[in-house]
């Protein structure tokens, strides 16, 4: 006896090989960016330097201004903690703050303790209320200002020489008769310089837009960067940290304040896009258009649908019986009444003499049925254009009674 041999089951879902020569595109995309930002991580990872650093060539870096000083005789000593800051200072040094904000309350009257007494300069960069109020009593900060450029407007030779320059950004407001104010925007001035007993003082400027990069060589903004830094043989340029260990003596901190007055946490962060390294956003812009470029060319239009044979034939009644038992997986029962009484009506309508276009038409397709029933027992309406059955039981009678309405049709 021979054996026959039953035909393998076509399967139309695509193979490992079809979704590979699909997607490896994309894939070998994604990998060149990954690769690419990766590369270039680790390029700038290895000299790359915060805003107002004097080591950072960035337009917001201080570099340009560091050398120029350096060259003039000035060293430039750049420190992360507050005792590295505080035990440097002297007659014969000043001391910048460049971010005053990012200060404890407790560093604060450490820092203002130890430059009271130091007989030397302090440069605030734009302190802001709270830092202010411990590292400058007396003094007020005000609301914040755009920054642009503006004339001196004051007897300060470091200004007077300087002329116009970039500054703005926050304003401050003193009733010391012996301070100096100058660069007022709406008669607020934006620095501020208060003399102490001895021959040291505190300068407060608003902004630090005058030692960035970018900007040193417009206006007077180099000279008056010069002047105001150059006035000691020795510049402390001090970078508060928060992995600085005296920040965490002050575990109650409120927090701090940026330069436009907004909220920093605890310990004087500014959250997690202020620690991101710069060219974050050009990087992220890249693999948002390419994400964006990708999905364009995934949603293409396909063209027109076009006809093929099948790989195999399949029986009418199988077809049927797969999409029955699909109807019942699903619970579809609403789908499976509205095929058996579409069927219905679309076999029914040529028999009555009613046009397919009006087989599913209510008004027209009813009255000619009734007409052609002798004896019309049935709740016509309910049974062709009714609801969709509660229950399976319901759904079985509902073909039995659609099937006996056909053969009445199809006898009379």
């Amino acid at each position: 006896m021979t054996a026959t041999a039953t035909p393998s089951p076509t399967s139309t879902a695509p193979t490992a090989h079809q979704v590979w020569t699909r997607a490896r595109a994309g894939l070998i995309v994604v990998l060149v960016l990954v690769i690419t930002g990766i590369t270039f991580a680790a390029i700038r990872s290895g000299g790359h330097y915060g805003q107002l650093d004097p080591r950072s060539t960035d337009p917001k870096g201080s570099r340009a201004v560091a050398e120029l000083l350096e060259a003039r005789g000035v060293s430039v000593t750049v420190t992360t903690t507050l005792d590295e800051a505080t035990a440097a200072t002297g007659p014969d040094t000043t001391l910048l703050v460049a971010g005053p904000n990012l200060l404890t309350p407790m560093q604060q009257q450490r820092l203002a303790k130890a430059t009271s007494t130091s007989a030397g300069r302090t440069l605030l960069v734009a302190p802001g209320t709270r830092a202010v109020s411990r590292l400058a009593p007396g003094v007020r900060a005000e609301t914040h200002q755009t920054v642009g450029a503006l004339s001196p407007s004051c007897d300060l030779p470091a200004a007077r020489r300087a002329g116009t320059a970039d500054m703005g950004g926050i304003r401050y407001l003193t009733q010391d008769t012996t301070a100096t104010a100058c660069y007022p925007s709406d008669n607020v001035p934006s620095l501020v310089v208060l003399p102490a007993e001895d021959d040291g003082d505190t300068v407060l400027i608003g902004s630090p837009a005058l030692l960035h990069n970018e900007r040193l060589d417009q206006l007077g903004n180099a000279s008056l960067a010069l002047q105001l830094l150059g006035s000691r043989p020795h510049l402390v340029w001090y970078l508060p940290s928060p992995t600085d260990p005296s920040a965490t003596a002050d575990n109650g901190a409120s927090g701090g304040e940026n330069e436009d007055g907004t909220r920093q946490d605890a310990q004087g962060e500014s959250g997690l896009v202020d620690l991101l390294p710069s060219g974050w956003l050009w990087g992220t812009s890249q693999l948002f258009l390419a994400a964006v470029l990708a999905a364009i060319w995934r949603a293409r239009r396909l063209g027109p649908l076009v006809t093929e044979r099948l790989p195999v034939a399949i029986r009418a009644s199988e077809a049927t019986e797969g999409r029955a038992l699909l109807y019942r997986r699903t619970k579809a029962r609403d789908r499976a009444a509205d095929a058996l009484r579409s069927a219905t009506r679309a076999r029914t309508a040529p028999l009555i003499g009613v046009p397919s276009r009006d087989a599913h038409t209510p008004a027209v397709f009813l009255p000619a049925l009734s007409s052609r029933l002798t004896t019309p027992d049935h709740d016509l309406s309910t049974l062709l254009f009714g609801p969709a059955p509660a229950t399976d039981a319901a759904l079985v009678l509902l073909a039995d009674q659609l099937d006996a309405l056909e053969r009445e049709v199809r006898t009379s």
